[in-house]
C-alpha cells in the first residue's frame, strides 16, 4: 500500500511519490541494509509498497559495530520488513586492507558480489542501496562498484538529498530520522595505513566508550597508535571541563592506543578525504 505523505512541502512529497512508484515498478527488491537512515528509509518505503516482496539484508564484517547490527535488527522489526544477515569477507582482500583511496570500491564489490547471487536465488530481480543524491557529488568509489554489478540507488534516482532523507523519514514517523551517520570503522584510518581486525576493534571500543559518556556525534580517528577524538565544536569545551581526562586516556590506552588527542577543529564527516584535494 502506498502511503499518502500529507505534507506541506510539495517538492518532497512529489519525490516520495516518485520513490513509491519506482518500487511499485520493481515488484520485488532486495535492500542492501546497513541500518543507517538512508537505507532505513529505502527499506521503509520498499516495505510499504511491496510488503513481503521486499527483503532487507545486512552485511556483517569486522568493520561493522555489533551495536549497529543490533540497531539494524530493531529498526527492520519496527518497520516490519523481513531481515537477514550475511557475512562478507572484504578483510580477506589485500586490496581492501591496504586501505587505498578507492578502498570503498573493494568493500562494495564484496558486498554486491554477495548480495547479487542471493537475490537471484531468492527471486529478487533488483538489489537496491541507500545512496542519495548528495552522495553522487562526493568521492564515493563504492558507487561505481555497485553500478557495475547492476545495483540501483532509488534515492539518487529520484533526486532525494540527505536533508530530504531525514525530512521524509520524519514525515513517515521513523523515530530514527535524526540518527547520526555511522560509516564503517575502516573510514577512521588515513589512506595508506593498513587496516587490521585488531585496529578496527580498538576504534570500536573507543567510540563505544565515548557514547557511554552520553556523546552521540563523534569519531575516533586512528593514525598508527594515536587516537584523535572528533566532537562537534560546540561540545568541545564542555567535554574538556566535565570529562576526567586521565581516566579517558587510561581507557584508550587499554584499548591499544599509545596516544590520545582531541581535534580542536571538531567533528567533520569525510575529513580524511582532504588529502585527495591536497595531492591532486
Amino acid at each position: 500500500m502506498v502511503i499518502n505523505a500529507g505534507v506541506a512541502d510539495s517538492g518532497v512529497a512529489y519525490k516520495l511519490a516518485q520513490l513509491q512508484a519506482l518500487f511499485a515498478d520493481m515488484d520485488r527488491a532486495l535492500i542492501a541494509y546497513s541500518g543507517g537512515i538512508d537505507s532505513t528509509l529505502v527499506a521503509k518505503v520498499a516495505f510499504d509498497v511491496l510488503g513481503d516482496r521486499a527483503l532487507a539484508v545486512t552485511a556483517v564484517s569486522p568493520s561493522l559495530l555489533p551495536e549497529d547490527l543490533e540497531d539494524a535488527r530493531i529498526q527492520a522489526a519496527e518497520i516490519g520488513i523481513s531481515h537477514e544477515v550475511v557475512q562478507t569477507h572484504e578483510m580477506d582482500n589485500p586490496n581492501y586492507t591496504a586501505n587505498p583511496v578507492n578502498r570503498c570500491y573493494f568493500c562494495k564489490s564484496e558486498l554486491h558480489d554477495t548480495l547479487k547471487p542471493l537475490a537471484l536465488e531468492r527471486g529478487y530481480p533488483y538489489v537496491v542501496d541507500g545512496v542519495n543524491a548528495d552522495d553522487l557529488r562526493d568521492y564515493r568509489p563504492g558507487i561505481q562498484a555497485a553500478k557495475e554489478r547492476g545495483a540501483r540507488s532509488p534515492l539518487a534516482e529520484v533526486g532525494i538529498t540527505k536533508l530530504e532523507v531525514r525530512e521524509i523519514a520524519r514525515m513517515l514517523g521513523l523515530p530514527w530520522w535524526d540518527k547520526p551517520a555511522q560509516p564503517c570503522l575502516s573510514s577512521r584510518f588515513p589512506y595508506g595505513e593498513e587496516i587490521t581486525v585488531a585496529k578496527l576493534q580498538r576504534v570500536g571500543r573507543a567510540e563505544r566508550y565515548l557514547r557511554q559518556l552520553g556523546l552521540k556525534h563523534l569519531r575516533v580517528r586512528s593514525e598508527n597508535n594515536t587516537a584523535r577524538i572528533e566532537l562537534p565544536p560546540e561540545q568541545i569545551k564542555e567535554f574538556v571541563l566535565t570529562t576526567h581526562l586521565p581516566t579517558l586516556v587510561e581507557a584508550f590506552q587499554s584499548f591499544g592506543f599509545l596516544y590520545v588527542t582531541l581535534d580542536l577543529e571538531g567533528f567533520s564527516s569525510g575529513k580524511l578525504n582532504r588529502v585527495l584535494g591536497a595531492t591532486s
